[in-house]
């Protein structure tokens, strides 16, 4: 039997990237996008369309309104970073953190696994390039291992252990680029900004952005994304 594997997937560089190498070790694709009242919902029509590219076997779209706590520049009114360097954007955890966002996501994945009967959740965290984020970091993925171990009925039972795969989480942008242009990923159906325009065009000037483009300076190839 094919192993499965959750995948969770926002249509952007990172987690296509997690996605193709998911689907490169040989697993059945379960995907897992969430709206949740971020500015930037351009990411959820990006993720269907790698979704259908790539044959996901099941493509699953949460909705959570995380916009009802805000205090971050994602869910709430507050400006975006632009225009920063790098040493700025690690300097301390940026306006653009949503708390809690990846344990919640996280959870959901947990609770789709355990109603796949799946063992493999695969997330596209990195802590290379920026650092900025607690929930990216290896301590708190070994934590949420150690807890889904814990919270499931299946774990318990001792029929099933959940694993989560973080497959980037040491590589920097551009030798993620690398791997994914290795596996075929088409980069030019991603998305990465965190404030783009109402067409959904990137702002080429926030966090996200500059890091993608750096990353693809270094890789020596142009982003195929077009920018406002």
């Amino acid at each position: 039997m094919t192993p499965k594997a959750i995948v969770l997937f926002s249509g952007g560089l990172d987690s296509t990237t997690t996605l193709a190498i998911a689907k490169s070790a040989g697993y059945d694709l379960f995907a897992i996008s969430f709206n949740y009242g971020q500015r930037h919902k351009v990411e959820i029509d990006k993720a269907k369309i790698i979704a259908e590219d790539f044959g996901v076997k099941e493509h699953r779209i949460a909705s959570i309104d995380l916009r009802q706590f805000g205090n971050s520049a994602l869910t709430d009114s507050i400006e975006v970073p632009t225009h920063r360097e790098e040493k700025e954007m690690s300097s301390a955890i940026p306006v653009t953190y949503v708390p809690a966002r990846n344990t919640i996501f996280l959870s959901y994945a947990l609770a789709y696994a355990e109603v796949k009967k799946c063992e493999n959740i695969f997330i596209g965290v990195n802590t290379v390039d920026y650092s900025g984020y607690p929930d990216c970091r290896p301590e708190f993925i070994t934590a949420f291992e150690i807890l889904a171990n814990l919270a499931t009925k299946a774990s318990v039972e001792g029929s099933r252990k959940v694993r989560i795969h973080t497959p980037l989480i040491q590589m920097t942008k551009a030798e993620i680029i690398k791997k994914g242009l290795s596996m075929g990923v088409n980069f030019g159906l991603t998305h990465s900004c965190y404030d783009p325009s109402e067409t959904g065009l990137p702002c080429g000037i926030c966090d996200s952005c500059l890091l993608r483009l750096k990353g693809f300076k270094e890789v020596g190839m142009e982003d195929p994304l077009k920018y406002r």
